[in-house]
């Protein structure tokens, strides 16, 4: 068989992304063949011994399978927290096969989620280039003005960094809060708070409704259920779609 990337060995078996394991094998977690692992190593997965943290990782057998969780306030966005925080990894261990999040929501924020043990998906959802947007209702305290809303819609620096465009719309407003629709293209670190703090607006609620056609809808918090087929059939469109325009710009 031919040899992969060590880091891509990890997302085949469905234990972590890649970036997740190379941050692990860069902490020296991980041993290859009893051997501690570097950035860059290659496997021969039917020939190489691969440990993380002590346990051997083996390849899954298990049908790809992809689902959405709807992620309660106070939860890590990992399968394992060294700080003992409580992890997504409880809401999901009664499915029988181990899956890893795409992308992250914050401790303090709920909603959906999106989890799979499908690596070149999650890779590929999790690209810059990809282009499904993700859209949240964030509740903040007392009305929004007209200039809050500019704000929020206009260019801004975060981090040092010029982020896209947000749409921004007042869904309602009153003396005890208001909801604002966000819808973002990519995902900063902690992008939304930042944005809020800039408009002096106070955030009570942060929660993930969709990712492009995909939809929380009624799924009670701290629950998943598996994509319906034309769910997931649209994430892999939307990834072709931006695969081929990547390529093209090249």
């Amino acid at each position: 068989m031919a040899l992969i990337r060590l880091q891509k060995y990890f997302t085949d078996c469905g234990v972590m992304s890649r970036r997740a394991a190379e941050e692990q094998i860069r902490l020296g977690k991980v041993k290859v063949n009893g051997e501690v692992a570097k950035i860059g190593d290659t496997v021969e997965p039917d020939a190489d011994v691969v440990e993380f943290d002590g346990k051997i990782i083996v390849p899954q057998c298990e049908q790809k399978i992809c689902i959405m969780l709807n992620k309660p306030r106070g939860y890590v966005t990992t399968m394992s927290d060294e700080k003992g925080r409580r992890s997504i990894d409880v809401l999901v261990s009664e499915l029988g096969v181990r899956v890893y999040p795409i992308g992250r929501l914050d401790m303090d924020s709920d909603g959906l989620l999106l989890m799979t043990n499908d690596g070149a998906l999650a890779n590929a959802l999790t690209h810059p280039r990809h282009e499904i947007p993700k859209i949240y209702h964030v509740t903040v305290k007392g009305k929004v003005s007209a200039e809050q809303l500019r704000i929020l819609g206009s260019e801004m620096i975060i981090d040092g960094y010029k982020i896209l465009p947000v749409d921004t719309k007042l869904v309602s407003s009153d003396t005890n809060g208001s909801i604002l629709k966000m819808t973002l293209y990519e995902g900063r670190n902690r992008q939304i708070r930042k944005m809020c703090e800039r408009a002096e607006l106070k955030i009570t609620r942060l929660c993930r409704v969709a990712i492009g056609d995909i939809q929380l809808g009624s799924l009670p918090s701290g629950k998943w259920r598996r994509l319906k087929p034309r769910e997931l059939e649209y994430l892999k469109s939307n990834v072709t779609k931006t695969t081929k325009k990547g390529t093209d710009k090249c």
